[in-house]
């Protein structure tokens, strides 16, 4: 019997009316499974995204530049001490585990304040281990199971001063900061790939994000959001035109009709396709735009932020991406993982569609973007945004907190006789080789001073400016945070 009403509720999908349902009805009793097999109607395959901390407390707040560089000094104690021992790269510690190596891990989790200083000593992968393991994968962003494998021993195995480094260089990039904390601020840690909205100190809700790739690197910003465009267009980079668009209508003419892109000209007229000589590269001459719609590269929600690097964070129709653990494929911009959630977030305050008294809530949004045409919505009151690179950070409850540096920043150059940098992975991403550098100029070094010195010495010296924004060269750190001592 199921099987002979199943076409029916396919039918009733279709949209019929009760006669014609009931029409059908009869019929389907009439057919043998033989003479009419069943419909099978393929249902759209439900998102999926990645998992995400649930910890409340903010990657940025405004005393993390000095919780990170006191951390720096932390981790540089724990350098000049030796640091910890490292595990065997293919071990593998389930709950229960029994293993000479757990001791030296007991150890290294009880030096980073994972494990409690008074947990009773053993070689087995007992309770209060796996709590110490599942505490270490948080501040690791990695899959908080307690087990011990690959990725958990490759962040386990990062030297003691390669984490130090992480730390000072990520308080350098936050030095000169001028962000405007507020009641409710954004931010986007970069190599964390996760979009945070925080208000009254707490982070309300953490958003799975896919940033740039390590050639098309998303940039450091501080600004403010203003508008939420439902429905955008999107108007093509001239580097988007020249290294992809144009290859692709050289091999296909048809590519930007498939694709609903039009070539403006002067004062906004469309130009034809065929009129350009794509043989050449006249193309980045005009404006191209995409038109409004679901397949629109920026989906159905743009998130409005200026800034001198005109990037900005969106949806996609694109979303499989969301679901990977690692997420560096983007141009620069920021594709946000449920952002119509995040844009009501957002637009709390702003009256909604029928004015004063009303709200944009998700109906209204969802409204708003099926009317299929674009609609601008300036928030009431703009929110501050700050796109950070923190491969090392510390928390105000005393924790410190680690990234891949996905984008090569945290190493110095070294010089052309210098040995290789230590790698910097926790394993969720492999070594990046080192791209060449043109060696440049040592400064004149200044005088030292004596041994016993060294450590007031280090302490007294004025921090160096460092720029706002991410620099394609990698930063300078503060005078003492510089490694450990030969």
């Amino acid at each position: 019997m199921r099987s002979r009403l199943f076409p029916c509720s396919a039918r009733l999908r279709a949209g019929l009316s009760p006669l014609a349902l009931i029409a059908a009805l009869g019929t389907a009793s009439a057919e043998t499974p033989a003479a009419q097999p069943p419909q099978v109607v393929a249902e759209p395959a439900p998102l999926v995204y990645a998992r995400v901390s649930e910890d409340p407390v903010p990657t940025l707040a405004p005393s993390t530049f000095l919780d990170t560089l006191r951390m720096a000094e932390r981790y540089q104690a724990y350098a000049e001490a030796g640091g910890w021992e490292s595990l065997p790269a293919d071990l593998v510690l389930k709950p229960g585990a029994q293993s000479p190596t757990v001791p030296s891990l007991r150890h290294h989790l009880t030096l980073t304040g994972d494990l409690p200083a008074d947990a009773r000593p053993s070689d087995r992968h007992d309770a209060a281990l796996v709590a110490a393991v599942k505490s270490f994968q948080a501040r690791h962003g990695l899959p908080e199971t307690g087990i011990v494998a690959r990725q958990t021993v490759a962040a386990l195995n990062v030297p003691a001063g390669v984490r130090q480094r992480q730390l000072a260089a990520s308080a350098a990039r936050l030095m000169g900061s001028n962000f405007p904390f507020g009641e409710r601020y954004v931010t986007v840690n970069i190599p964390s790939a996760t979009v945070e909205a925080v208000a009254k100190g707490a982070v309300a809700r953490r958003y799975v994000a896919v940033v740039g790739s390590t050639d098309k690197p998303t940039p450091g910003v501080e600004t403010r959001i203003t508008d939420i465009n439902l429905n955008p267009t999107w108007t093509v980079p001239v580097s988007v035109v020249k290294n992809e668009i144009i290859p692709k209508m050289r091999k296909d003419p048809t590519w930007l009709a498939k694709n609903r892109i039009r070539i403006l000209g002067a004062g906004g007229v469309e130009v034809d396709p065929t009129a350009i000589d794509w043989k050449t590269e006249r193309a980045v001459n005009y404006t191209l735009r995409q038109d409004s719609g679901l397949d629109n590269s920026l989906g159905q929600v743009r998130i409005d932020m200026p800034n001198r690097h005109a990037v900005y964070m969106h949806d996609t129709p694109s979303k499989s991406l969301f679901a990977r653990s690692v997420r560096f494929h983007s141009h620069g911009c920021v594709r946000v993982g449920q952002v119509k959630e995040f844009a009501g977030w957002l637009l709390e305050g702003t009256p909604g569609p029928n004015g004063p008294g009303t709200v944009w809530g998700p109906m209204e949004i969802e409204t708003g973007i099926a009317m299929g045409e674009r609609r601008d919505i300036k928030l009431t009151k703009p929110v501050p945004v700050a796109f950070v690179y923190l491969t090392g950070y510390a928390t105000p409850d005393g924790r410190a907190h680690f990234r891949d540096d996905i984008y090569g920043l945290d190493t110095p150059s070294p010089a052309p006789s210098a040995a290789a940098p230590e790698p910097q992975t926790t394993g969720a991403i492999g070594p990046r080789p080192a791209a060449p550098r043109p060696p440049r100029p040592e400064p004149a070094p200044a005088a030292a001073p004596p041994a016993a010195a060294k450590p007031e010495a280090r302490r007294a010296a004025p921090p160096a400016a460092a720029p706002r924004a991410i620099a394609r060269e990698p930063v300078m750190l503060p005078p003492g945070l510089v490694g450990p001592r030969a």
